[in-house]
């Protein structure tokens, strides 16, 4: 499962590191990710739980991408908190580089939340395999907003930072009404640019 909020993730997630392995293995999957909002608190802690029950541990974290540069602070524009973005760390350099863009997040980009933005993901945006996230992400919310050419424009954008192997459509699906309509766009989305789709639930 490649969405997943533990404790760390404050107001959000609740459950421990060792409850989501012993998830993992109830359900019989071999890997289980972490993608704590905004930090990386719980690598750690997955690294140790998941060896003892051989699972592989998928280390990422759900960033805060500012809508312009990450050093504007200004809360009269909007989202000025940041869209939603999972990343996941592909290899040992993607592990390095989500902890640099967490380091700038945390140290110079933060206003309300600790935020990147598209310039930090340029930058170290090696060995990270990208989603496009829940409602919360910039494709989803252009899309319900009825944004299509804006949320077309961004998707390529995205496309441009990671690659077209390294970043995919998310889906979710908890029965809100957004959602259904916001999913059959994104599916529509991916196909037009031939990109894979990822089922999530936001645990």
């Amino acid at each position: 499962h490649l969405h997943v909020h533990t404790d760390y993730s404050m107001l959000d997630g609740a459950q421990r590191c060792s409850d989501t392995v012993a998830q993992a293995v109830k359900f019989g999957m071999p890997a289980v990710a972490v993608t704590d909002h905004g930090n990386m608190s719980a690598c750690y802690e997955i690294i140790q739980e998941a060896g003892k029950k051989n699972i592989k541990p998928v280390l990422g974290c759900e960033l805060y991408v500012a809508p312009g540069s990450c050093l504007v602070k200004d809360n009269s524009l909007p989202h000025h908190q940041g869209y939603h973005l999972v990343c996941l760390a592909e290899n040992y350099q993607g592990y390095v580089n989500l902890c640099h863009l967490n380091e700038e997040a945390w140290l110079r980009g933060f206003y309300y939340k600790p935020r990147v933005d598209k310039d930090l993901l340029r930058k170290y945006h090696q060995g990270i395999i990208a989603l496009s996230a829940c409602l919360g992400g910039e494709i989803p919310s252009l899309l319900e907003r009825n944004r299509e050419e804006d949320a077309e424009i961004t998707l390529l954008e995205y496309l441009d930072i990671f690659g077209k192997e390294n970043f995919f459509v998310e889906l979710q699906d908890h029965g809100l009404e957004a959602q259904k309509t916001v999913n059959p766009k994104l599916i529509a989305l991916a196909k037009k640019h031939a990109i894979g789709l990822v089922v999530t639930n936001d645990s």
